[in-house]
């Protein structure tokens, strides 16, 4: 009967420590936070705002132009001959037409511009969190902010460590950037491009 006992309990401590052994380190971060606390991101934010004021100047130089002719063919119209009048109005529509498309290129453009900006940042994110799970264990970490977590247990956040360990790493290379990155966070908003 001892020994039974006995072997019972080696079984049951054999089985434990397995499942101690078996058992996955889990840990979870809002990327969408830690990007946000990077101060590269303000950096990016400000490079993108620059070129979409770029933008959005040329499509305000292309509709001044636009009502600049279009005001002249008003006041001008009853004095035009029907071929004039004709050739003025295909003008306007055709202005019009590439002003269009412009604003449609424009914002795909500066979409592209902006994961360009952002790509070096998500790259450092990705870096400092690896070197984070791997430090202390971790086999798993999840990112709360995309929704894609159905089910988790408690399990430990490590947005504290993963921001001190980006504050030791190099900043990131912003593409278009000048001078020092700021300390302060951005609006994650990305704005559109403006317009009549």
């Amino acid at each position: 009967m001892k020994n039974l006992v006995k072997s019972i309990a080696i079984v049951a401590l054999t089985v434990g420590s397995m499942s101690v052994a078996n058992a996955q380190k889990i840990a979870h971060i809002s990327l969408d936070s830690l990007i946000t606390m990077m101060p590269e991101s303000k950096t990016a934010q400000e490079v993108a705002q620059k070129y979409l004021k770029d933008l959005e100047t040329q499509v305000a130089t292309m509709e001044t132009e636009l009502q600049t002719k279009y005001n002249d063919y008003m006041q001008n119209s009853a004095s035009y001959s029907e071929l004039v009048r004709g050739t003025k109005e295909k003008e306007l529509q055709d202005l019009n037409k590439r002003i269009e498309d412009f604003k449609g290129q424009a914002q795909q453009d500066y979409q592209r511009k902006y994961g360009e900006l952002s790509r070096p940042i998500y790259d450092k994110a990705k870096k400092g969190i690896e070197a984070v799970a791997k430090e202390n264990g971790y086999k798993y970490v999840l990112d709360t902010s995309t929704g894609n977590v159905l089910y988790t247990e408690t399990a430990d956040d490590i947005l504290a460590l993963v921001k001190k360990k980006l504050d030791t790493m190099p900043a990131a290379v912003i593409p278009g950037a000048s001078g020092s990155t700021p300390k302060t966070t951005p609006n994650k908003t990305t704005p559109k491009l403006g317009g009549k």
